[in-house]
């Protein structure tokens, strides 16, 4: 149930941001990352690497004002906060005790979206992301495809 709770939650907040106007969308999901990557400051029980991973994400998410790229970089080490968390600290929510490993499989989703480059609504299908992210299938020399 985590899991699949996870992946719409990730779902979710693209498709949300996908109806934010695109002049705006790119410096606004900085400003969310920057603000997910303090969210452990408070407790998240690892320490001084507490400050380090959020002095990265702040970086990357600095980055990700003029960079998509940056956007996805911090939302994966977001991801890999999460996982440490959920491992040997504390849950980012308190009370819910795998509330880090939710975070860790919904992060990802939405740095797919950001390495797409964060299309808004009308381009947010799974074939839209795929050709975003260049995962088209193999093609020969002669620029045909394998099946065509």
């Amino acid at each position: 149930m985590v899991v699949v709770s996870a992946l719409l939650i990730g779902v979710l907040y693209v498709l949300a941001n996908s109806l934010v106007p695109e002049r705006h969308r790119r410096p606004f999901n900085a400003v969310m990352v920057g603000g997910a990557g303090a969210a452990y400051l408070s407790g998240g029980g690892l320490g001084g690497w507490e400050f380090a991973i959020t002095a990265a994400i702040t970086y990357c998410a600095y980055r990700g004002l003029t960079s998509w790229t940056f956007i996805g970089v911090a939302w994966l080490l977001h991801t890999a906060a999460d996982v440490a968390h959920h491992l040997y600290g504390n849950p980012i929510v308190p009370f819910a005790e795998h509330s880090s490993l939710g975070c860790a499989i919904c992060d990802p989703v939405i740095a797919l979206w950001a390495f797409a480059g964060g299309p808004g609504i009308g381009s947010t299908t799974p074939a839209a992301l795929v050709r975003a992210l260049g995962l088209r299938r193999a093609r020969h020399a002669s620029g045909r495809g394998l099946r065509e």
